[in-house]
Parts: C-alpha cells; sequence; structure tokens
C-alpha cells in the first residue's frame, strides 16, 4: 500500500507540474578575480578612454567582468586614486561638449572588448549610459559569449 502524500509535499509536487518550462541559458563567461592578470589587462586597455575623457589619474570600481572566447563585457564607475569623486561636469569630454552632464550616469563605462593577440582592445564603448545600448543583438556575432542574457 502506497504511503499517502503530505500535504507539503503534494503542494510541491503540484507546483512543480504546473511549472513552467523556461530555456535556461547557460553563462559560458567568466570574471577574472582581482589581482590577476587577465583583470589587470583588461582594465589597462580601458583606461586610456576613461582619463581621454574625464581626465587623468583614474582608477575603477568594475561593476561587471565577463570574459569569454576572447571577448569581454565590463562596466564600470571611474573615481580618483583613492576613491575620490570625479565631478562630471568638469571632464574633458563634458568640455568639448561630448556629453550632456545631466543625462545618464556620471563617470562610467560600458566597454565591449575583443582580444588581439595578447592585448585587449575597447572596440565598443559607452561613457555615462542611461540606456543599455549593448542590448542590441547586433553585437550578438561577436559578444554572444559574454551576453548571454541578450543573445538567447
Amino acid at each position: 500500500m502506497a504511503t499517502p502524500l503530505k500535504p507539503h509535499a503534494l503542494l510541491l509536487a503540484l507546483c512543480l507540474a504546473l511549472a513552467p518550462v523556461t530555456p535556461v541559458v547557460a553563462q559560458s563567461y567568466t570574471t577574472p578575480p582581482k589581482g590577476s592578470e587577465a583583470r589587470a589587462d583588461i582594465l589597462d586597455a580601458i583606461r586610456p578612454h576613461a582619463a581621454w575623457n574625464f581626465g587623468p589619474p583614474v582608477e575603477f570600481v568594475v561593476g561587471e567582468m565577463r570574459v569569454a572566447e576572447g571577448v569581454a563585457f565590463v562596466t564600470l564607475r571611474a573615481q580618483r586614486p583613492g576613491g575620490g569623486q570625479i565631478d562630471i561636469f568638469n571632464t574633458p569630454v563634458v568640455e568639448r561638449q561630448q556629453l550632456d552632464p545631466y543625462a545618464g550616469d556620471g563617470p562610467t563605462l560600458e566597454v565591449l572588448l575583443q582580444k588581439s593577440g595578447r592585448v585587449w582592445v575597447a572596440v565598443h564603448l559607452g561613457i555615462s549610459s542611461s540606456e543599455g545600448w549593448w542590448y542590441d543583438p547586433a553585437f550578438c556575432p561577436i559578444w554572444a559569449p559574454v551576453l548571454p542574457d541578450v543573445c538567447k
């Protein structure tokens, strides 16, 4: 004789049976750890862009860093060494009138990179973006491994 299911087990079985089946997007990227050569190489590729736009010297607070198959996606906030804030109103990118200091998210960068030989190259870069420009499927042929949420 079968043992009757307890109410909570019956409820769990019912929920599992009725749960929608959604495809799982496999995470194909890694995040290089702090202090690693790969992380330093990627940040060094971004540093000249940050210095050109926000003025030197800069250091970074990394939001996301995704690396796979010779491509990378990085989001970060630039700051002065030691954690000093960057006044976006007094930056070269604003002085050149290439950025509205009232729009966007301050001294931030979003970068798509490719590895060329032993060097990382920033191919697409957004400054102080208020929109997720990297959600454009046009980036999928190259950056799909690091944009799995976009390139399903």
